[in-house]
């Protein structure tokens, strides 16, 4: 029986500390005493595939099991959404397979992902399936995982910072707020092979839930207009996070009727995260709050 989403820890003994990933020595001095690193250490066999979400962009996000799961690669196959900077701390030595999707492009289509993946594993390949977020929040993970399964190679899944925390947190507001937002839905704001966006309209236009929309770029017109179909005040706040948690980030504050064209008139491109809800009022308020903060420091100091 094939085993997934187990992580093996290396044993704190002469055998693990030989087989130490090549980590920064900042890593074992500072972060974590070298110790307790090994006793949590997860440790990537020969045949075996890691599937390691590498969060929204940020290096300071990836998490430390990503990052020693990544030094222990011999190959790994990523994304687009994975930033240069983390993809920078891959061993030299290591194979790079880039998958690169995009709403419109393809480098591999997900079933040829799927077979890379069994292919290198097979080969004996400790193989790094690096994913931007997370890679069972619209990353198809669950699908790589089932082909592993069903060609009885084993995995093991890493969690990341899903998007939606990590740009709403550097855009300056919160997901869900006790006055404003009981509840957070993630939803794929990309249209389905036949062309259409089925979605529980009605549900997400309650006014004290927080919807968050992947890949919703294309379809605004469309998120617009069924969410005021369905009761959704025209007025309600909307954030649009351009690259968030990266150096490009670049945060649009509008409202649900004037979506698409706050779309247009920015000239925002993939990647975009779409917020539709009263918290992002707390975005200004954080804004000039920080803005106020920062003028009095300036005078004083």
């Amino acid at each position: 029986m094939v085993v997934t989403k187990t992580i093996e820890l290396a044993s704190n003994n002469d055998d693990a500390q030989t087989n130490k990933p090549n980590m920064p020595t900042a890593l074992y001095e500072k972060v974590l005493p070298e110790k307790a690193l090994f006793k949590t250490a997860p440790k990537l066999h020969k045949g075996q595939v890691a599937l390691v979400g590498a969060g929204p962009g940020d290096p300071g996000l990836l998490t430390l099991n990503a990052l020693l799961l990544i030094q222990q690669a011999d190959v790994i196959v990523c994304d687009r959404l994975v930033s240069p900077e983390i993809m920078a701390l891959k061993p030299e030595n290591s194979e790079l397979i880039n998958a690169g999707k995009s709403c419109k492009e393809h480098l591999l289509t997900q079933d040829e992902t799927n077979e890379v993946l069994v292919q290198q594993a097979l080969k004996g390949k400790r193989v790094v399936r690096l994913k931007g977020g997370d890679p069972y929040i619209f990353g198809r993970g669950g699908e790589e995982v089932e082909y592993l399964i069903a060609h009885q190679i084993e995995s093991i899944v890493v969690p990341g910072i899903t998007s939606a925390s990590g740009c709403s947190s550097y855009a300056g507001f919160p997901l869900t707020h006790r006055d404003f937002a009981q509840s957070v839905t993630f939803v794929t704001g990309h249209r389905m092979k036949d062309g259409t966006l089925d979605l529980d309209w009605k549900a997400f236009a309650s006014s004290d839930r927080t919807v968050v929309f992947y890949m919703g770029l294309a379809n605004a017109q469309l998120i617009s207009d069924n969410l005021q179909s369905q009761g959704r005040s025209a007025e309600t706040p909307v954030a649009l996070i351009e690259r968030g948690t990266t150096p490009k980030q670049r945060v649009v504050v509008t409202h649900l009727s004037g979506l698409p064209d706050a779309i247009k008139d920015n000239n925002l491109k993939p990647p975009t995260m779409i917020i539709v809800g009263e918290v992002v009022s707390l975005a200004e308020k954080n804004r000039s709050l920080a803005e106020r903060v920062s003028n009095h420091s300036r005078q004083t100091g």
